[in-house]
């Protein structure tokens, strides 16, 4: 067996890891999860970490579940593996799809699967093409997103997301896809302004763009109920309703990305539950399996689905899918991964344990560092500024969410710096007492930072 020595070092001279600098990463090196138990990880060097992040937004039944081992081994020993082109099924993705679709209310039709958020979206933008193509709108392609939104990396998501770091020197974004502003009313909302006038003037700004677009060319509009990647960004009050109400007027396809909100996350099954969304699409991954298989899928509300449909019966076929589209393994994890979220009530939890989150994190408000304290449900961020009054941030930004982030594991915390915003989102499984001391190992956290952006040793 190799050693721990060994290990780091064919880390380093073979992977090329995501959102890393590989050539830090030749210096700082990987720190390796071995495994997980419930809302802990432990590292190859036996340190145990209280997992503040759900792995990325995303383990909802904690770690090492074994009712989802046995789920996958089963169907493994049954059906390892089948596609679903040309007419072929399996029973799991059958049951799948027709389980999504009831939770929606009506609001969705049917189901297509894909293997990641970052496909789903890719995805959704050939089908909203097609769709207008078989509509004879072929002029009604352009995609409206928001600055700092995220969907994903791929060519046509990572469009989508409004993040630079995701389109320096990839030339992206596409030409198709436009972005309108972030509803962060802490940072951009004007003096004196309320929430609602500012919701008011964000649905202004989207109907602007829409018109200097020309709104025959503008097919959909793509938001998280609640912006995750981009710093947990919690919608102003009156926000979707105004910005669905543009949507409306224009004809423009609203699409809910549920990437990270989607299974209890905020209290609700889903985010559009949450803030009275109707979306035509929407988008499921992470917590769909708890993350233990990849897996990822897309609902269509019933007029979409029409048109897709009968655009597939003119040309003879609906010509896009992938080798693993409804895997038997993948969809079979699911389904049980939703009955544990069912059967322990995790949603409810969610609901509950996030109470206490977002009470013992505003509990910091009065913090010299802490600028904005947001958040809904188990998902949470607490934004570090230099000077509180004026909330000037930090320079360079993100300067002191870095020394968070890697800070908070010596107190056995693993959190996410978003720039100064340091991000929670926490198993769905984590108890109250939990989140205290999830909590706690923060507030040890930000003393250091508080020592570290004086110059204090």
């Amino acid at each position: 067996m190799a050693s721990s020595h060994d290990t780091h070092s064919h880390d380093i001279r073979h992977q090329l890891h995501p959102y890393t600098n590989a050539i830090k990463h030749r210096s700082v090196g990987p720190r390796v999860i071995e495994r997980g138990e419930g809302i802990y990880v432990y590292d190859d060097q036996g340190n145990k970490y209280l997992e503040g992040m759900a792995g990325l937004w995303s383990v909802a039944v904690g770690f090492g579940e074994p009712r989802l081992v046995q789920a996958a081994t089963r169907q493994m020993s049954k059906l390892p593996y089948y596609h679903t082109f040309t007419h072929k099924s399996n029973t799991p993705s059958i049951e799948l799809a027709e389980r999504l679709v009831s939770h929606t209310n009506g609001r969705m039709a049917s189901a297509f699967f894909t293997n990641s958020g970052s496909e789903a979206n890719d995805t959704v933008v050939k089908f909203v093409w097609y769709y207008n193509n078989a509509l004879g709108r072929p002029l009604k392609k352009k995609f409206i997103a928001r600055q700092r939104g995220y969907h994903g990396v791929t060519v046509a998501s990572a469009s989508l997301t409004g993040l630079a770091g995701n389109h320096r020197d990839f030339d992206l974004p596409l030409p198709q896809m436009k972005h309108t502003g972030c509803p962060h009313y802490y940072r951009n909302a004007n003096p004196g302004e309320t929430e609602e006038e500012f919701s008011s003037r964000m649905a202004a700004e989207l109907e602007a763009l829409i018109q200097q677009e020309g709104p025959e060319t503008v097919a959909a509009f793509i938001g998280e109920p609640v912006m995750g990647a981009g710093g947990v960004i919690v919608p102003p009050r009156t926000y979707w309703e105004k910005i669905q109400a543009v949507c409306r007027k224009y004809d423009i396809l609203l699409i809910a990305d549920e990437v990270i909100t989607g299974f209890g996350r905020l209290g609700t099954y889903f985010g559009c539950d949450k803030y009275a969304i109707e979306p035509d699409i929407m988008v499921l991954s992470k917590q769909i399996t708890s993350s233990y298989v990849p897996l990822a899928a897309i609902l269509l509300a019933p007029k979409v689905h029409e048109v897709i449909a009968e655009n597939s019966g003119r040309v003879g076929t609906l010509g896009h899918g992938y080798t693993a589209s409804g895997h038997p393994v993948a969809t079979a994890v699911a389904l049980e991964n939703l009955n544990l979220i069912e059967e322990r009530h995790l949603v409810e939890n969610a609901a509950r344990s996030g109470e206490v989150l977002q009470s013992e994190l505003r509990a910091l408000a009065d913090h010299p560092l802490v600028g904005e304290v947001r958040g809904v449900g188990l998902i949470a961020g607490v934004e570090l500024v230099a000077d509180k009054a004026s909330k000037r941030p930090f320079d360079p930004l993100g300067k002191a969410g870095a020394y968070a982030y890697e800070q908070a594991h010596s107190h056995g915390l693993i959190i996410r710096g978003i720039q100064d915003t340091v991000a929670f989102c926490p198993p769905l499984i984590i108890t109250p007492d939990e989140v205290r001391d999830m909590v706690a190992r923060f507030v040890r956290t930000l003393e250091d930072v508080t020592r570290f952006v004086a110059g204090q040793p």
